[in-house]
């Protein structure tokens, strides 16, 4: 989780959902955004995929070019940050933090394109049997960007740093049971995690963005880490240059240089697209994606994702302490004309549970729009035709598309008697003092497993828990699933608090948000990431140049 004290400007738009403002208790940490997807097998984890992967989506010009090309020099057009910008993979929250998180750094794990987790700097990770204390063993023969040997120091100096009380790191939210001193070296390239308390989805918290591992001793203003780019230039606010490691332990990169370019402006963006100043280009607008399509030599990077924008219903104010009107506002929703009009339709319908990937998740019946049902319900409750409220939202914090969607929810709620003034404000206000308290608000998260999102959001004493849930039944079954190594126990569990939190919680889940992207089809290579990252996760490393 990230600090959201950041500066915003028209046309900045969050990365998917992995940019955030959101504040840990209001101020600290910001909301991290790639633990996520299927909680995977425990016991050993298959290794990660590399150079040669076969099932990892691509797009642009297919396979059938042959053989990829090396050399070239890839230039990459992102959202704009600022001056502030920061190499520290451990604290950064604008989408230029974000893709240098990615591009330079890697953890111990991390999610394949399919969302199951895979090893990536550790060789083998191994919990006990009750996943009290965890082994890692690192791959044999790898090196950081400066040539020195990665060892078992570094995993304990990254973690230290990241849970260390007095100056916390963005992961430190989702370690659950890593404190001081959990983490302790056995050799040289093996470390044990014991956990304050038993938690069977570390790996998957190991997996993401924030929990990268940096070298002893690190510095983030002369960036040293392990990934298959090498930071050469760095121009907080304007641009930033790598070249590829060729000491990388997998394969280095096709290209030769990585330059990614920073615009505050979309129209911007895509016009540097189009004149060919820029080879790819993140966080295209979904009403120009058709504009994108249509265009000779450009191609869409249209990846169906977990991630989701709920509307936030405060559960201990009224109206929306009365589960009659939790369950009306849901039956309000015209999901797929939200998606419609809000996403240019680039979005799948969701049912008000999050975890889209999870294994075992019950076959809940697809909540549709019911304005009748709707109007019953709001009438038990005490409310005929008289129910007015307000929806808090940010186009600086949210995007347009969010925006969009408030203005939508007001329209179909008029249909149930429901008047809805809509409050826009900016990022700071939203993310201000006053988050996390008001009563009916929007969010964005990114995919994540439903265990991981509940401590993330959910569970009484979560970060983030904007819905102000609290559920004695819900909650015991899923402090039993943290516990529960048997992968079918644990799904069973999960099942049941997800029809508990699907029949009386907080949340109108009603899309799952495609991330959009654009490229020139003079490059190949590029990613389908269901994790919701732009432009493939910033995943560069399989990139390459089209011949002719």
């Amino acid at each position: 989780m990230t600090d959201k004290d950041r500066q915003t400007s028209s046309g900045f738009e969050e990365i998917g959902e992995l940019v955030s403002y959101k504040r840990f208790s209001r101020r600290g940490l910001l909301k991290g955004a790639a633990a996520m997807g299927a909680a995977a097998a425990l016991g050993p984890i298959a290794s990660a995929c590399g150079g040669d992967d076969t099932t990892s989506e691509e797009t642009g010009a297919a396979a059938a070019e042959g053989s990829p090309t090396k050399g070239g020099d890839l230039v990459v057009g992102i959202v704009g940050g600022s001056a502030k910008d920061t190499a520290d993979p451990h604290t950064g929250s604008f989408e230029p933090d974000i893709a240098i998180q990615y591009i330079m750094y890697e953890g111990l794990t991390m999610w394949d394109w399919d969302m199951q987790v895979q090893n990536l700097l550790a060789e083998s990770i191994e919990p006990n049997d009750d996943a009290s204390v965890w082994q890692v063993k690192l791959r044999d023969g790898m090196v950081w960007h400066d040539g020195k040997p990665i060892t078992a120091d570094d995993v304990v100096f990254s973690m230290e740093r990241i849970v260390d009380p007095k100056d916390p790191k963005v992961g430190v939210a989702t370690l659950t049971g890593v404190g001081p001193g959990s983490t302790k070296k056995v050799d040289d390239l093996t470390v044990e995690i014991k956990l304050t308390e038993p938690n069977v989805i570390l790996h998957e918290a190991l997996a993401e963005r924030s929990c990268k591992i940096v070298p002893v001793g690190f510095d983030a203003k002369n960036p040293i880490g392990s990934g298959p780019f090498k930071m050469v230039e760095m121009k907080p606010g304007e641009q930033f240059k790598w070249e590829a490691f060729a000491d990388y332990w997998d394969r280095p990169p096709y290209v030769d240089t990585l330059t990614m370019i920073e615009y505050a402006d979309d129209t911007a963006r895509i016009n540097a697209l189009q004149s060919g100043q820029i080879h790819a280009m993140s966080q295209l607008p979904k009403s120009q994606a058709k504009v994108i399509e249509s265009t000779d030599g450009l191609a869409l990077l249209n990846a169906e994702t977990g991630a989701w924008r709920p509307f936030t219903m405060r559960i201990d104010v009224k109206p929306y302490s009365d589960v009659r009107v939790r369950q009306a506002f849901r039956l309000i929703v015209d999901r797929q004309q939200m998606i419609d009009q809000a996403y240019s339709g680039l979005g799948a319908v969701a049912n008000d549970m999050y975890g889209r990937y999870d294994a075992g998740t019950p076959d809940l019946p697809q909540r549709e729009q019911d304005i009748e049902q709707a109007k019953s319900l709001l009438k038990q409750a005490g409310y005929d035709n008289n129910l007015t409220v307000e929806l808090v939202t940010s186009e600086g914090a949210l995007g347009g598309d969010e925006v969009a969607a408030a203005q939508v929810f007001a329209e179909q709620a008029k249909a149930a008697g429901v008047t809805v003034k809509i409050k826009k404000t900016d990022a700071s206000v939203f993310y201000g003092d006053d988050y996390l308290s008001w009563p009916f608000a929007q969010d964005f998260w990114a995919t994540r497993s439903f265990l991981q999102q509940a401590s993330q959001g959910t569970m009484p004493d979560a970060p983030y828990n904007e819905t102000h849930w609290e559920h004695p039944e819900w909650l015991s079954l899923v402090q039993k699933a943290f516990t529960t190594v048997d992968d079918d126990e644990r799904a069973a569990l999960v099942a049941q608090a997800q029809e508990i939190e699907y029949n009386e919680g907080g949340y109108i889940v009603w899309a799952w948000r495609n991330q959009v992207d654009a490229h020139s089809t003079t490059t190949t290579g590029y990613k389908l990431d269901k994790l919701g990252g732009p432009i493939g996760r910033m995943y560069f490393k399989d990139v390459y140049f089209v011949k002719g």
